[in-house]
């Protein structure tokens, strides 16, 4: 009579747990949140730009709860859910934080490049003067592309694409440290010739 209790305890629990699995019901509202918070992150241009590896992982948490929501491990996806939501949180708040340090060091940049801009004019004028052996149409060019990364650098900070802004000022400095580089190597050519 033990036995037979026992058998048939084991037997519930077996039927039990059966109807359990069956019975439990996909976690649709954290899978629904989840879904949301990643597209806020994919729509966030800044979480885009600066933290591309936190909506890379936002992305793969998604696939996988979605996976395990398919194969009715719900637990499991329900976790995933919640990994994919911190992921897509952590890249919206990475994806401020790295816009204020492009900002930041984008307004450092152009406050540097009007002054280089001047002085580099100015060296332009005073080899001109000197008349230096130089290509002055080449140079000339050089700084017209130079002071138009300038202007592009300052138009994009303006509108708040700093990442674009850096690119357009670091451009426009190495155009300007070439165009001093030549005048300075130009200069000290003549001044060995005296």
């Amino acid at each position: 009579m033990k036995q037979t209790f026992h058998a048939l305890c084991v037997a519930l629990t077996l039927v039990l747990a059966m109807l359990a699995m069956g019975c439990a019901k996909p976690p649709t509202e954290e899978m629904n949140n989840a879904t949301e918070a990643v597209t806020r992150a994919e729509n966030d241009s800044n979480a885009v730009t600066y933290a591309g590896g936190s909506i890379a992982r936002a992305r793969d948490a998604l696939t996988r709860m979605n996976s395990e929501a398919n194969a009715k491990r719900y637990d499991s996806a329900r976790s995933y859910a919640a990994e994919a939501i911190a992921a897509a949180d952590r890249a919206i708040s990475e994806g401020r934080a790295g816009a204020e340090r492009a900002k930041t060091e984008a307004a450092a940049f152009i406050a540097d490049l009007k002054p280089l801009l001047v002085e580099t004019e100015q060296g332009i004028n005073a080899a001109r003067r000197a008349k230096l052996p130089l290509d002055f149409k080449s140079i000339d060019n050089d700084f017209v592309t130079a002071r138009a990364n300038t202007e592009q650098a300052e138009a994009a900070y303006a509108d708040s694409r700093y990442a674009d802004s850096l690119d357009r000022g670091r451009a426009a400095r190495v155009g300007l440290n070439g165009i001093n580089q030549q005048l300075s190597t130009a200069t000290l050519a003549v001044s060995r010739r005296k």
